[in-house]
C-alpha cells in the first residue's frame, strides 16, 4: 500500500462510492492545538484528530513529551473519529505532514493497513481544490477492531546498541544533533553514533515528499541499503514517524525509538554526542571529526 495520496487521487476518492475516512492532524511545536485552525476551514468530512491528548499519553517526563498512547486509549479514540472496520483512511494536517505522519504511524502500527498520507497536507488541497467547510465535526462512533504492535520499536537500551549493527537516524535540525542549542529537552546533543538526518530534507520546496528516487538517493547518500538495519528517532518521537515514511517510501522498513531524545535526555546516565558525526556504515564506525565527545549526564 502506498504511504502517499495526492490531491487528485484523493478528490477521486471522495467521489467515488466508498470514500476514505479523513483525519485533521494539524499541530505544531508551536501550536500544538489546531482546533482553532481546523474550524477555520478543512477538507469536506474531515475529523479533528488531537495529536498531544489522542496520539500520546502525555505526564511522565521520563518517557519523553510524546509517547506512545496505550493500545486502550488509542482504539478508543480511532473509534471516536468514526473509524470503522475495512475503511480506507487519509491523514493530513497543514502541510509538512509531521502531524499526520505520527497518526499514519499508530494506524499503521495498530493494523490498519490502508491509510495514507496527502502529500503537501491541507494546503496542498486549498491550492489544487480550494473546496473547504468549516466548523466542529462530530462524526458516529465507529465500530473498528484494532491491534498493535505491527511496526517495529525500539526502546533506550535499543537506541543505545543500535549503532553496533545498524543506522541510528537523528531526524531533528542538524543544529539540535550538534548540541549547538536544544530548545525542548534539559540536555544538547545526540545518541553516540547517531547520523545526523533532518527532517526537513524528505521535503521538497513545495512542501510534499521528495519520490521515491529522490529519498532514496538521500539514503544512500548517508551510506543506507536495503540490507542495513534502520532506526528512527527525533526530539519526541513525532517528525521520527515522518522519516519512517520517508525511508518507506524509499523502500527501506525502519524502527521507531518513541521516547526518542526527550525520554534519553531526561534519563539519568545516558551519554551524550556533541559535533558533527562522520557517515558511514555504522557496523564500521569511522573515525568522528574532531569537536565530537561523548560525555556521561550526571546521575
Amino acid at each position: 500500500m502506498s504511504v502517499l495520496i495526492s490531491v487528485p487521487e484523493l478528490a477521486e476518492a471522495l467521489a467515488s462510492s466508498a470514500p476514505p475516512r479523513l483525519l485533521d492532524v494539524r499541530w505544531s511545536l508551536a501550536q500544538p492545538d489546531g482546533h482553532a485552525d481546523f474550524e477555520g476551514g478543512h477538507i469536506p468530512g474531515a475529523v479533528y484528530v488531537d495529536l498531544d491528548t489522542e496520539l500520546a499519553d502525555i505526564g511522565d517526563p521520563a518517557r519523553g513529551r510524546h509517547p506512545l498512547p496505550t493500545p486502550e486509549a488509542f482504539h478508543a479514540a480511532a473509534r471516536g473519529w468514526g473509524l470503522n472496520d475495512g475503511e480506507a483512511v487519509v491523514v493530513y494536517d497543514a502541510g509538512p505532514s509531521y502531524g499526520a505522519a505520527r497518526a499514519w504511524w499508530l494506524l499503521r502500527h495498530a493494523g490498519v493497513h490502508d491509510v495514507r498520507i496527502l502529500d503537501g497536507g491541507f494546503a496542498e488541497w486549498v491550492a489544487e481544490r480550494g473546496d473547504v467547510e468549516s466548523g466542529t465535526v462530530e462524526p458516529p462512533h465507529g465500530s473498528i477492531t484494532l491491534g498493535w504492535g505491527e511496526m517495529p520499536v525500539i526502546d533506550g537500551d535499543g537506541a543505545a546498541a543500535w549503532p553496533e549493527h545498524g543506522f541510528l537516524l537523528d531526524a531533528r535540525a542538524p543544529e539540535r544533533f550538534r548540541g549547538d542549542i536544544e530548545p525542548m529537552d534539559p540536555v544538547a546533543g545526540h545518541i553516540p553514533g547517531a547520523v545526523s538526518a533532518p527532517t526537513s530534507d524528505n521535503l521538497a520546496e513545495d512542501g510534499r515528499f521528495y519520490g521515491r528516487g529522490g529519498l532514496g538517493e538521500r539514503f544512500a547518500d548517508l551510506g543506507i541499503d536495503a540490507a542495513d538495519a534502520v532506526a528512527v528517532y527525533c526530539g519526541s518521537g513525532v517528525t521520527a514517524a515522518h522519516q519512517i515514511a520517508a525511508l518507506e517510501i524509499a523502500g527501506f522498513r525502519a524502527a521507531l525509538y518513541p521516547g526518542s531524545w526527550s525520554e534519553w535526555a531526561n534519563t539519568p546516565g545516558r551519554p551524550v554526542g556533541t559535533g558533527e558525526q562522520s557517515v558511514g556504515r555504522l557496523g564500521h564506525p569511522l573515525p568522528h571529526p574532531k569537536g565530537h565527545v561523548a560525555r556521561q549526564q550526571a546521575p
